[in-house]
């Protein structure tokens, strides 16, 4: 059933693509103007799982998995708030056979489609400017796909207690400090100890981590605690979403 209010979406955006499209420019500029501008002054990364890599292969990783984050986040957050506080458009969804927890699925599973997007367009770039150390790079696909779960569940259920658009502060003062401080531009090792407890705990650095990992080709039993954070943050997001959007649209 929530595939229906999926494709509502793939509808509503085929007249406003450029939207769409905009969003996967930001990690792009990134990785040519750090990795490739600034990679060329740096040299060579030991990433922390061992591997001596080119700067912008270590970086382009982190931006993929970034975009991802931005893709689900946004969409999520700024549209779904939108949508249910002035379109009203969930009321109008719930005049047909579906629930609010088909809302929940079918929003976060069309945030999902729009972070995986980013992820495919932006893996081919970093294809076709020589950084892909590995052909386990293609599992970075599924990889950005779970983070962008992650953040969309999460975010989604955070957009369900907000009160007006001030609140979207908010979001942003969560979404910058994670992209400039998750190990996105130098190794963790690099951190002060205290700072790297921090580091660890934040969802983005599980998703830098994983994506990193698998596009330079370093599998190890390490990568399952990444898979198993970011799942068990999306399903709390997804279930805290459910419980809200039931308050909210049958009350």
């Amino acid at each position: 059933m929530a595939r229906t209010l999926v494709e509502r979406n793939v509808r509503a955006f085929r007249h406003g693509w450029i939207t769409l499209v905009s969003g996967f420019f930001e990690p792009v500029f990134y990785l040519f103007s750090l990795g490739v501008g600034l990679g060329s002054l740096v040299g060579t990364v030991t990433t922390d799982s061992g591997a001596e890599v080119a700067y912008a292969a270590f970086v382009a990783p982190a931006l993929l998995a970034a975009s991802a984050m931005n893709g689900a986040v946004y969409d999520s957050t700024f549209n779904v708030f939108f949508k249910l506080k002035y379109a009203k458009l969930y009321d109008s969804v719930l005049a047909t056979p579906l629930g609010p927890r088909d809302v929940a699925v079918g929003e976060i599973s069309w945030a999902l489609l729009r972070g995986q997007v980013y992820a495919v367009a932006f893996l081919v770039v970093v294809a076709v400017a020589g950084l892909v150390e590995s052909w386990w790079a293609l599992l970075a696909l599924p990889a950005a796909t779970l983070i962008g779960f992650a953040f969309a569940g999460v975010g989604m259920a955070a957009t369900t207690f907000m009160r007006s658009w001030v609140d979207f502060d908010y979001v942003q003062l969560a979404i910058l400090p994670m992209f400039l401080f998750s190990a996105t531009f130098f190794p963790l090792s690099t951190y002060p100890d205290s700072l790297q407890v921090v580091v660890q705990a934040t969802p983005l650095y599980h998703g830098v981590a994983l994506v990193r990992d698998v596009m330079i080709g370093q599998l190890h039993v390490g990568l399952l605690g990444h898979v198993a954070y970011l799942v068990v943050m999306g399903l709390v997001g997804f279930y805290v979403t459910g419980r809200r959007l039931e308050r909210l649209l049958l009350s």
